[in-house]
């Protein structure tokens, strides 16, 4: 058995208001040998609640998906289903993503 370790980067993207961080998202680049280019992976999009509702998130998202663009072949963003988050997958689909598949997780 061989292991080797290869690296991810990250970047943290924000949308300030006034002066106040109004919410946040990640963007890991994740490389794998049967790519040239690396996948993203979107993570911990997050809209304080008093400035939902404001296109944060939109604005958020225009940035992720910029830059995911010019570097990567793919993005991936995860979001569970546990019937409360409908409204969310409905955003991500307008944004043009596609209900793909299934996640499988191990919590520790």
């Amino acid at each position: 058995m061989k292991q080797e370790q290869v690296h991810a980067r990250g970047i943290r993207f924000s949308v300030d208001v006034n002066g106040i961080e109004a919410g946040h998202a990640y963007l890991y680049l994740l490389k794998n040998d049967l790519q040239e280019r690396p996948f993203g992976l979107l993570e911990d999009v997050h809209v304080e609640p008093t400035f939902r509702g404001q296109g944060v998130a939109r604005e958020l998202l225009k940035l992720v998906l910029q830059e995911a663009e010019k570097r990567c072949y793919k993005l991936i963003a995860t979001s569970r289903n546990d019937g409360t988050r409908e409204s969310v997958h409905e955003w991500y689909r307008r944004l043009g993503f596609t209900d793909y598949g299934t996640e499988f997780r191990i919590n520790y």
